[in-house]
């Protein structure tokens, strides 16, 4: 019995007697020997048969077949049909893949054994042989299907995928002449089995002037089938995944008449870059001219383009002369249809930024609204403006390098001299000065910087970057699955294994109704932490969440539960399973739109449940459901309002709760024909597992007087307290006493500041709001540091954090590690806090700016000390921080005529010297104003200070 390969590669060929030995010896470098390789010669006239066949005589794993079919899709069935290995490839011609490709598929579907395909990225090779950038639809791993029923998002050959998936669906649509490949993964996805990505550009296809891609009124006629399929039913795939039966969704990412039109844009600017216009600007209305489109709008036409022009984008902005004036013509016609021409502007300006931001710009590029020069930054000269030009985009260039990118509108020339004041504003006058002239006072500057930069690379102290900051997510729009597996990109994004998760897990098994369960279903099960307790108490567990990537992994770490099944579903636009004994679903009823999207989702649960089954929620107490008991500063309803709305559904009753100071958790039941509602029973307990700094933060322990969102929608002001702190600690000098708070003391403020409504900034956002003639939004404070002292690391950063505030510490950086010698007199020194304490509070959001190399009073330096202590102290500290340093503060609060000028040349933008008071946004932002808070006084003392800046 011959020997079934494991991997069955079908190349269909027609005339290609140019591309088929590069596409054919790809195969023979592969590093993975166990393939066949199946070549389809489609009714070739020139070579290809006599190519072939040499490959063939040379190595048994290749085939021929000879086909009249004429088109790729039936030439590659062909192929399929005598294919014997267990996963199949397509390759055309023109294509080829990286020496890796099968070793690394096969691994990536070997880690994901429930896969039906695996892909990577892919890059086109021009005519010329130039190569665009790597290409990868992260999406196809997320949501297959309804992103296959918008677009082709991958190459053909940059695909392995079930051999026996693809005869089972029949193959390609020979009735397509193009798309058939896009077709078939929609057909593919809609089974709703795992795609897994290998992020790497391991497939290479030439774009050729001949190819059938390019006839765009094709593209679209057979577009337009494929796309009006996946909005609907197929009846050519049999078993569907559920969720996909009857179509995609339109709210996970657009309509079928949008997609078409997204399709169509790309042919038009692919038309506009051939030289062609075949694509009725009518087929473009569906486009959404929105602002937040426009640069989406813009790659689109962009990608189009360089594929009609035969262009890799660095080269687009050189060629506009080929196609500038039909894209500008098609982008004012798509204005026109959506009677916006503001709009089509809009999207003209992102294009024309898009195309000169890959460009060199080695001859200045004039396009429909733009001007892309370089610009010598030490002896500019007058641009005069070309007809039509309003913007100019240039390279500030200064011994042969890039120094600065500038993009500005412009009425007319550009003289001269208006170049020197915008260049003096973002070039440095030691950049500009150079290094001509070392005994002057820039090129001194330049050797203390240098002597600064050697002390730096020379200390023991190692430059490792603080670990990366949590950002923020953004609520999500329409897409809930893009917006959950973007939490799930981080595995365990709500540390489930704390002590305090822990005891929620449970309270809530506490809470299960007595007797056997049989039928149970966990809605959003995330990572499976909860699923693992649950399934022993229930007879069948059907385990759901929206996230495949959360899905994946609960499917794992429950891999010995056999009770449990997995899926991944939408609890809001799918259908939830039904006759259930108990559903579960818990910290997640927040992410709902309104309440009245509650209201249809617990209708949803009536329906799913058994009469007399149970549905169990666990959520916390949010401040916008009542701001005056603790609760958790979210921007959205609560453990309040979903438990009001679940009892006020019909059908369901509360029977038991358990509520905490900052959870509760209930048990509803299902009535039955006949059931009576009784009493439920509450039960008040403790919280007695820690809470992580992550949770506490966003707390706010008895209640709020102003709710930060609620002060940022209604309130602007001119300014705002820069608050000014030494040290927090209960012991220290008599004679300091004036400089330090106890911690109780400043935890007091903090919690007054939590309570009314405060949010910190940093220097920069100062800055930014000063330069910007901004007015600051909400209720802004700014919570300063001097000295860095070891009790800010002990006492106060836990603190702010648990109040969701931060700080920015200014160092003495010669003496970081060490004593505040310069306060010995009045006693024994505090400590100092140390680089590696300094790089883990930044890690954890703290900012850090300059006291200073050594804390001497500025008035007593020499000019050259002092440029030296300003030089070395930012750059160490953005050694331990891994950030830009841009803010100074005096050191005993005394400053000179001198400081704010070379404070500047140093690199500082922001400083803060001797004058009391709030900061305003008419102040210097080199020379700012804080608000000394002493020790002596009291919480009153405080709160007046502080409202006295609101006032």
């Amino acid at each position: 019995m011959a020997h079934d390969p494991l991997v069955s590669i079908v190349v269909a060929a027609h005339n290609a007697e140019v591309t088929l030995a590069r596409a054919l010896d790809c195969l023979l470098d592969q590093e993975i020997v166990d393939w066949e390789a199946i070549i389809v010669d489609d009714a070739s006239m020139d070579r290809t048969p006599a190519i072939i066949a040499g490959y063939v005589e040379h190595d048994a794993r290749f085939r021929t077949l000879r086909s009249s079919a004429y088109s790729a899709a039936g030439a590659r069935n062909s192929g399929i049909s005598t294919a014997r290995g267990r996963w199949l490839m397509f390759l055309d011609a023109d294509g080829w893949v990286d020496a890796s490709f099968l070793a690394k598929m096969l691994a990536a579907l070997k880690s994901v054994p429930d896969a039906v395909a695996a892909y990577c990225g892919s890059r086109r090779v021009m005519p010329d042989g130039e190569l665009t950038a790597s290409c990868i639809a992260t999406e196809v791993a997320i949501q297959p299907f309804e992103t296959f029923a918008r677009r082709c998002a991958i190459a053909v050959h940059a695909l392995l995928v079930d051999r026996e998936t693809i005869v089972e669906l029949g193959g390609f649509d020979v009735s397509l002449r193009t798309c058939e490949d896009w077709d078939l993964w929609q057909r593919l996805a809609r089974l709703g089995i795992n795609w897994v990505m290998v992020d790497e550009p391991l497939a290479f296809y030439r774009i050729s002037p001949n190819a059938l891609s390019r006839n765009s009124t094709q593209m679209l006629a057979d577009a337009e089938i494929v796309i009006a399929h996946g909005f609907s039913a197929d009846p050519r795939v049999k078993h569907p995944a559920s969720a996909h039966a009857n179509g995609a969704i339109e709210a996970n990412g657009g309509t079928a008449s949008e997609a078409l039109a997204w399709f169509a844009l790309w042919n038009a600017a692919s038309d506009c870059g051939s030289g062609s216009r075949s694509i009725n600007p009518q087929s473009l209305r569906p486009l959404p001219p929105g602002r937040k489109w426009a640069r989406e709008i813009a790659k689109v036409i962009f990608d189009g383009l360089a594929v009609g022009s035969l262009s890799v984008p660095a080269q687009l902005a050189a060629r506009w002369d080929r196609f500038g004036g039909s894209l500008t013509e098609l982008i004012i016609e798509l204005g026109k249809v959506w009677n916006n021409p503001d709009a089509a502007r809009r999207v003209q300006y992102h294009l024309e930024q898009m195309l000169l931001d890959v460009d060199d710009l080695a001859a200045p590029r004039r396009l429909a609204r733009t001007l892309g020069i370089r610009v010598d930054a030490r002896n500019p000269t007058t641009v005069e403006l070309p007809q039509g030009i309003d913007q100019i985009y240039a390279y500030l260039m200064m011994d042969g390098q890039i120094e600065a990118v500038v993009q500005f509108g412009v009425l007319g020339t550009v003289t001269r001299d208006y170049w020197i004041e915008l260049i003096l504003n973002v070039v440095s006058p030691e950049r500009l000065e150079g290094r001509s002239d070392p005994d002057g006072h820039f090129g001194k500057l330049a050797q203390l910087a240098e002597e600064a930069r050697e002390l730096v690379r020379s200390s023991a102290e190692p430059a490792e970057p603080p670990p990366a900051l949590r950002r923020a997510r953004a609520r999500h729009d329409k897409d809930r699955t893009s917006f959950w597996n973007g939490y799930f990109a981080t595995e365990d994004p709500w540390n489930y294994g704390s002590s305090y998760e822990q005891e929620k897990y449970e309270r809530q098994l506490e809470i299960l109704p007595a007797g056997p369960i049989g039928r149970a279903l966990e809605l959003a099960c995330a990572e499976g932490h909860f699923t693992r307790q649950l399934a022993p108490r229930v007879s069948h567990l059907t385990a759901t969440d929206i996230s495949a990537i959360a899905i994946d992994r609960a499917r794992a770490r429950c891999g010995d539960q056999p009770n449990v099944e997995f899926g991944v579903l939408d609890f809001m636009a799918d259908t939830l399973p039904g006759e259930m004994d108990l559903i579960f679903c818990s910290e997640v009823l927040y992410y709902l739109d309104d309440l009245a999207e509650l209201q249809r989702f617990a209708k949803k649960v009536v329906e799913a449940l058994a009469p007399g089954g149970s549905f169990i929620s666990a959520h916390a107490f949010v401040l916008r459901d009542n701001p005056e008991r603790t609760g958790f500063d979210w921007n959205t309803f609560g453990a309040q309002a979903i438990s009001e709305t679940l009892a006020g559904t019909a059908g369901l009753v509360l029977e038991q709760s358990i509520q905490t100071e900052l959870y509760r958790i209930d048990r509803f039941r299902r009535l039955s024909p006949g059931d009576v509602a009784t009493e439920p029973v509450i039960d008040h307990v403790p919280i007695r597992a820690r809470i992580d700094m992550g949770v506490a933060r966003k707390i706010v322990w008895g209640g709020a007087r102003a709710l930060r969102r609620d002060v940022a929608r209604s309130e602007r002001r001119q300014r705002i307290p820069v608050l000014m702190y030494h040290s927090v600690s209960d012991e220290g000098p008599a004679a300091l006493a004036r400089f330090r708070l106890t911690p109780a003391a400043f935890a007091s403020q903090m919690t007054w500041l939590r309570a009314n409504g405060f949010h910190a900034i940093s220097s920069e956002q100062l800055e930014w709001f000063i330069a910007n003639r901004q007015p600051f939004v909400g209720r802004p404070v700014l919570i300063t540091f001097d000295d860095g002292f070891q009790n800010f690391a002990d006492h106060a950063w836990p603190i702010l954090r648990a109040n969701d505030l931060t700080a920015e510490v200014f160092l003495v950086t010669d003496l970081v590690g060490e004593s505040a010698q310069w306060d010995a007199y009045s006693g024994p020194p505090t400590p100092l806090m140390d680089a590696g304490t300094v790089r883990r509070l930044a890690g954890e959001g703290a900012f850090f700016g300059s006291h200073l190399a050594t804390h001497r009073a500025i008035d007593g330096l020499s000019s050259s000390d002092l440029a030296a202590e300003l030089l070395r102290s930012r750059m160490f500290i953005e050694r331990w921080t891994g950030r830009p340093t841009a803010a100074f503060a005096a050191p005993f609060s005394v400053t000179d005529r001198r400081l704010g000028r070379l404070a500047k040349e140093c690199g500082y933008r922001i400083g803060f010297g001797g004058r009391h008071g709030p900061a305003d946004l008419d102040c210097d932002p080199i020379d700012l104003p804080r608000i000394e808070i002493r020790g002596d006084r009291s919480l009153d003392d405080f709160v007046a200070v502080v409202e006295a800046v609101l006032a």
